[in-house]
């Protein structure tokens, strides 16, 4: 059997693809997965502010189109990447065993985290690292950063910036070998569902869900669903100044988050049995404070 894998070109994209590949392969002998590359929107605006295109699922708009079309059989996405409503007709059949979730801080000159200080240039185009760093660090220049990993950390090298902070899950499935810190939840709370992959496929494919099923890391889907409940309870999307983390154990679920808006910032946490219940409750505790 030949499975067809919708993928981004990118070599982020297509290290993790390759993983989920090669697992498929071993807990299934005989099967062949095929790449099917995908230029996304993310793409097309390559050096545009993502968060001024007005476009949603930047990263998976065209992927999932190829699904419902059956030019593929599945999808493997960052889960960070993914909208809280997906179109009708996918789901997501599997989240695999969750990376560290956290970001990662990467000097230049072996620049320390606990060195940076007013003046220093930040290189970063996330809204949600944008807001949370310069709470830590007031008095920073923040330089605008897109592109795939190996691009940004070249940057670096260049002295485009002294330092930037991307994911510490994406570094060490490239397999980085780059100094850097990671930053603690207490300093950077993470992007919804960052670390963890999630994979898309159709709703009337159950020979296909029966093969993805051997995947699914059930503590990854509790934690992954309890923040995208947040990130949906706030009407946000992954441009928006928007953290939550989620540590999930046979008592229940423990959520941290951070939301940002309109200059006014919060920082709440809890824990219960029912991370989605959970959720829905700090949403309605940050809405409160941010009004």
């Amino acid at each position: 059997m030949k499975l067809r894998l919708a993928t981004r070109g990118s070599p982020l994209a297509l290290a993790q693809a390759g993983t989920m590949a090669l697992e498929l392969s071993r807990l299934h002998p005989g099967l062949e997965v095929e790449f099917i590359r995908i230029r996304t929107s993310g793409d097309i605006f390559a050096d545009q502010n993502l968060a001024q295109t007005g476009v949603k699922g930047l990263f998976i708009k065209e992927i999932e189109e190829a699904l419902l079309a059956d030019r593929a059989d599945l999808a493997v996405h960052s889960a960070k990447d993914l909208p809280t409503d997906l179109p009708v007709g996918l789901a997501l059949a599997a989240y695999p065993r969750r990376e560290d979730p956290h970001d990662a801080f990467v000097g230049r000159k072996n620049l320390s985290w606990d060195a940076v200080k007013p003046g220093h240039r930040l290189g970063t185009s996330s809204p949600r690292r944008c807001s949370q760093i310069l709470l830590a660090k007031p008095g920073l220049e923040i330089v605008p950063l897109r592109g795939n990993v190996g691009t940004r950390l070249q940057r670096v090298v260049e002295g485009a910036c002294d330092g930037i902070v991307l994911a510490e899950a994406g570094l060490r499935r490239l397999g980085c070998d780059v100094r850097r810190e990671i930053l603690s939840e207490k300093v950077l709370v993470p992007a919804p569902g960052q670390g963890a992959l999630a994979i898309e496929g159709r709703v009337d494919r159950p020979e296909i869900w029966k093969l993805l099923a051997v995947l699914d890391h059930l503590p990854t889907r509790r934690e992954v669903e309890t923040e995208r409940a947040f990130l949906q309870a706030m009407g946000g999307g992954c441009m928006t100044p928007l953290g939550a983390l989620a540590r999930a154990d046979e008592a229940g679920v423990a959520l941290q988050v951070y939301c940002e808006d309109n200059g006014k910032s919060v920082r709440l946490s809890g824990f219960s049995r029912d991370g989605v219940w959970l959720a829905a409750d700090l949403a309605r505790q940050a809405k409160a404070r941010l009004s």
